[in-house]
């Protein structure tokens, strides 16, 4: 009996358009046919039989996903998700509990399909207890279209959904919130070329940053000239050799304790007090 049945995949298709109206074109199961392909999978992991369930039941995912296009997700997207709530619901689908698939599979399609709002829409994050989910997903439906909710409003949805007020005014707020692109388009509109990113300071643009790379670029020039000027040649010597070499080729102690006839010790105190005396000469003035 079900072998005779035509489940062509709705696939490579132009548009969700297309996809829907493939879906509903697909066969629809009687009761007996339902419970004996869900009876072949369950007993024999029938994959063929599970691929039959799925696709008569498409159109369902399609009907409930379509409820949920309020939060500015894309259709095909929600859509997709109630697919894996479809196929998780075949999967444990019990044809012996005496109750169509269709019944036992909405909870499933709409679990996944809420989990994917939750996770993904623009401005929710906070839905992460079981009382914040049942308010998002209820707020909408309780307030009246596009009207503001008042004190009574706000009071009576809290009580009923078992949350605080303030919780149901804060999500309203995050509900009738607009997404403001940080980037703009390259169209020729020339409110859309200045999006907030071009308003943001470029690095380092600051005027107490450019007053303190200005400082430090004096200091590491006039002012590291001045403070060698003050240092005796031998000093001057070491510390260049040892710092101040441009190509990383720096000096070692002993090299410096062989050419001026003294200890590597010697050397390293020498320069201990050259860089101390330095580190004066620049330190900023108060």
């Amino acid at each position: 009996m079900n072998q005779a049945l035509s489940f062509p995949v709705p696939c490579c298709v132009g548009s969700i358009d297309q996809y829907i109206h493939s879906v509903n074109r697909l066969p629809m199961l009687s009761e007996e046919e339902e419970v004996d392909l869900a009876t072949r999978l369950r007993d024999h992991g029938d994959l063929d039989a599970a691929r039959q369930l799925i696709m008569s039941h498409l159109r369902v995912v399609v009907s409930i996903a379509r409820g949920y296009l309020g939060y500015g997700l894309p259709h095909a997207d929600l859509i997709q998700e109630g697919n894996i709530g479809l196929m998780k619901a075949v999967k444990r689908f019990d044809p012996a509990r005496g109750v169509r698939l269709v019944s036992f599979a909405i909870h499933w399609i709409k679990a996944e399909i809420h989990e994917f709002i939750v996770r993904n829409w623009r401005l929710v994050k906070i839905a992460t207890t079981k009382a914040q989910r049942k308010l998002f997903f209820n707020l909408r439906s309780m307030k009246q279209q596009d009207a503001t909710l008042g004190r009574e409003d706000v009071q009576t949805i809290a009580a009923r959904l078992g949350v605080k007020p303030e919780e149901v005014v804060e999500m309203e707020t995050r509900l009738c919130g607009h997404e403001i692109p940080l980037e703009g388009s390259n169209g020729d509109d020339e409110n859309e070329r200045f999006a907030p990113i071009a308003w943001l300071p470029a690095p380092g643009a600051e005027p107490l940053a450019l007053l303190e790379r200005d400082r430090r670029d004096r200091l590491h020039g006039e002012g590291l000239r001045h403070a060698l000027d003050a240092l005796d040649p031998r000093s001057r010597d070491i510390v260049e050799r040892r710092w101040l070499v441009e190509d990383g080729d720096a000096a070692t102690l002993h090299e410096l304790a062989a050419q001026y006839g003294v200890s590597a010790e010697r050397i390293r105190q020498i320069e201990t007090r050259a860089m101390q005396k330095m580190r004066v000469l620049l330190a900023p003035a108060n």
